[in-house]
């Protein structure tokens, strides 16, 4: 079988296991919330903390996750992060006490770190020498529906079988899934772990120590990690900020349902406008994008105003997925893709992990929603503004010592 054809199986099932994967560990959590919380007798506050641990976990885990897949490709890896998600899965289902949830959620950071979109990335990258877009593409938009899916069917499970024995019933769906799907499909591409490319040329791609040593690296990793803080903040802050306003809590929440699910054409539209503009005006101007929707809920424009609100937050926040994605692979190759991609994933994590706590401090310090969004505002045009400068210097400054810098291509 021709390497692109295959490539798109490990593209179909990486859409299964993905979307399976996302709705059972990480969807799951906030469904069973509340029924932890009455059945362990403890404030949301600490059952939270288990997720935010994961998440830590998670970020720290990347890097070393990553420099497996660059050596050995993806299978065994995934593999092995599914049978310790199905295990915990079931060891979540039977945790009696607050303690118990934590060290369960610690080791399903690490289950994280092997499953979820980075590993995924990876080997897809590995797949697609180019136009890559379209794979990576694929992948998030089924994925996308994970929420859509999961959340109801594990309410609805909730409500009949009780969280405990709903969980049960997840964790086998997760093994019988995702397990025989990794092991048996989800191989590397012929020459993994060699330098030399189809044609028999050494290859010039960067290093991890290589990017590391470089400004465009850092500005991405904190710029990405910047706005995956201000998308945790909006999730968190938009419900109670839109009730400070009359909203009722289900309209509330509606609204942010529909921010999410503007993520879906925001990634559909991805590929034809960078095909268009070019990524490195595409990465930059989700920043600004951004930045006029929260300038938006600044000014308090809300009716009618919250409409391209939602509709620039939510495409913005669905395209940032796939322009970390593919930035690692055309600026450094993807040779190293997988530990590169890791490193710059561990900021983006913790931020994840620390924004529900982040957030409310600068509401506690500012004194108002208003001020924290016109905070981050402020801070997203800069970002973006830093993204345009850095990215279009790219090129020379991605390049490996010895390397012409033509061969590393812009973003």
């Amino acid at each position: 079988m021709k390497r692109l054809e295959y490539g798109w199986i490990v593209v179909a099932t990486l859409c299964v296991t993905e979307t399976v994967s996302w709705g059972i560990v990480y969807y799951g959590f906030p469904v069973f919330l509340q029924a932890m919380e009455r059945d362990l007798a403890v404030s949301r506050v600490a059952v939270t903390g288990a997720l935010s641990l994961a998440l830590a976990i998670s970020a720290l885990a990347a890097l070393p996750v990553g420099r497996w897949i660059d050596r050995h490709g993806a299978r065994a890896l995934m593999t092995a992060g599914s049978c310790l998600a199905f295990l915990l899965v079931i060891a979540w289902s039977r945790v009696q006490s607050i303690g118990a949830l934590y060290a369960v959620w610690a080791a399903m950071g690490v289950a994280m770190a092997m499953i979820l979109y980075q590993p995924a990335f990876a080997a897809v990258v590995q797949w697609f020498p180019h136009r890559r877009e379209r794979a990576l593409l694929t992948v998030t938009l089924a994925a996308g529906f994970a929420s859509t899916i999961f959340m109801p069917v594990a309410a609805w499970l909730l409500a009949w079988l009780g969280w405990r024995a709903a969980l049960t019933v997840l964790a086998i769906f997760l093994g019988a899934v995702t397990i025989p799907a990794h092991a048996l499909i989800l191989r590397a591409p012929d020459g993994l772990g060699h330098s030399a490319d189809a044609g028999g040329h050494v290859s010039t791609d960067a290093t991890l120590s290589m990017a590391l040593r470089h400004s465009v690296f850092w500005v991405l990793a904190l710029a990405f990690a910047f706005a995956s803080f201000t998308v945790v903040s909006l999730n968190i802050h938009m419900i109670p900020y839109l009730g400070q306003h009359g909203y009722s809590t289900r309209l509330a929440a509606s609204i942010v349902g529909w921010i999410g699910g503007m993520q879906v054409p925001g990634r559909l539209l991805f590929v034809p406008i960078t095909a268009w503009l070019g990524a490195a005006w595409v990465t930059g101007s989700l920043f600004f994008a951004e930045a006029a929707a929260m300038a938006l809920l600044a000014a308090g424009a809300l009716g009618a105003g919250l409409a391209p609100m939602i509709l620039l937050f939510g495409a913005a926040a669905g395209m940032f997925t796939l322009a970390q994605a593919t930035a690692v692979a055309d600026i450094w190759g993807r040779r190293h893709y997988a530990s590169i991609s890791g490193a710059m994933a561990i900021p983006g994590n913790l931020a994840r992990a620390l924004g529900p706590v982040g957030s409310t401090l600068l509401y506690a310090w500012l004194g108002g929603y208003a001020r924290v969004f016109w905070l981050l505002t402020a801070a997203l045009a800069i970002t973006g503004i830093a993204v345009l400068v850095t990215e279009h210097r790219a090129a020379p400054h991605a390049a490996a010592p010895g390397v012409d810098a033509a061969s590393v291509p812009n973003i």
